[in-house]
């Protein structure tokens, strides 16, 4: 039976393990990769702009040309944030304004396991298995020059389609069958990959501290949800255009775990002191 891929200790115990690292890699971007070090959480020096910049996964090849970023998600809040992590991979390699070549291409692979909820700037709704994003210019005929490199990925199992490559395949069924078939799995073992994490993951093997572990994951994951219909419960009695509304208070909870002040959550949020205090002193606790 496995463990569930949508909680944060699962997930990273899996992906953290070099054999399914880069085969993942290989599967998704295509490239063979060697890493010495496999990160979580990995921070950055020096912020980039006003955010924490923060990898759920982080890898450099041993030759130092690329770096590989995994992100797992349960929501889909705010692709811009994804954007800004994306982004700030690159620009960290600029290191002044006399260093301007960026040495390594960054690909970034976001995992969301639930169905999307956003839309696009157009109002169409999102419904893609995979999505890839490129940094490459394209001329008029629209015919891509490769200048950048670099990649963005979103991988959501929940939208099975008949065209998605059997590469992507293997890996969206493997979460979405921990989630929603992880005592019967129909997963494909003959990936190395696929196979390796299957074992990682399954329940039997779980260490005590890991069983301990996943526990708490997944009561922060309860906590968090109540909190989200409380402040969502709040904006209806106030009449406030829920979408806003959720998408304030979410930018209250980020930066205020980010340890930043109250005035700049106020600046940033729109919202009032009193209405940023009240929601913080109901709904949040730092760890």
């Amino acid at each position: 039976m496995l463990s569930n891929l949508d909680n944060e200790v699962i997930f990273k115990k899996a992906f953290t393990n070099k054999i399914v690292f880069t085969q993942f890699v290989k599967d998704i971007v295509g490239i063979d990769i060697e890493v010495d070090k496999i990160e979580t959480e990995k921070k950055f020096d020096s912020k980039l702009g006003f955010i924490d910049v923060k990898f759920d996964i982080f890898a450099e090849s041993v030759d130092k040309r690329t770096i590989i970023e995994i992100q797992r998600v349960e929501y889909d809040y705010n692709f811009d944030r994804f954007l800004n992590y994306f982004l700030s991979a690159i620009i960290e390699q600029q290191k002044s304004s006399k260093k301007y070549k960026i040495d390594q291409t960054v690909y970034t692979i976001v995992v969301l396991t639930s169905p999307y909820t956003i839309k696009t700037i157009d109002n169409d709704r999102l419904q893609d298995e995979v999505l890839l994003s490129k940094l490459n210019p394209q001329n008029l005929l629209g015919q891509e020059r490769k200048i950048f490199g670099h990649e963005l990925y979103f991988l959501n199992p929940n939208y099975k389609t008949k065209d998605t490559p059997k590469r992507y395949r293997d890996w969206l069924d493997l979460i979405y069958e921990s989630i929603n078939n992880p005592e019967n799995p129909q997963i494909n073992i003959e990936n190395k990959g696929i196979k390796k994490a299957s074992e990682l993951i399954d329940k039997d093997v779980l260490t005590n501290t890991e069983r301990t572990l996943l526990k708490e994951a997944e009561g922060r994951k309860v906590v968090m949800q109540l909190q989200k219909e409380a402040a969502l419960e709040e904006g209806k009695k106030e009449g406030i255009d829920i979408g806003k509304f959720e998408e304030k208070y979410e930018m209250v909870k980020i930066m205020f775990l980010e340890n930043e002040p109250i005035e700049k959550i106020v600046r940033y949020t729109g919202l009032s002191i009193e209405d940023v205090k009240n929601f913080i002193k109901k709904n949040l606790k730092k760890e």
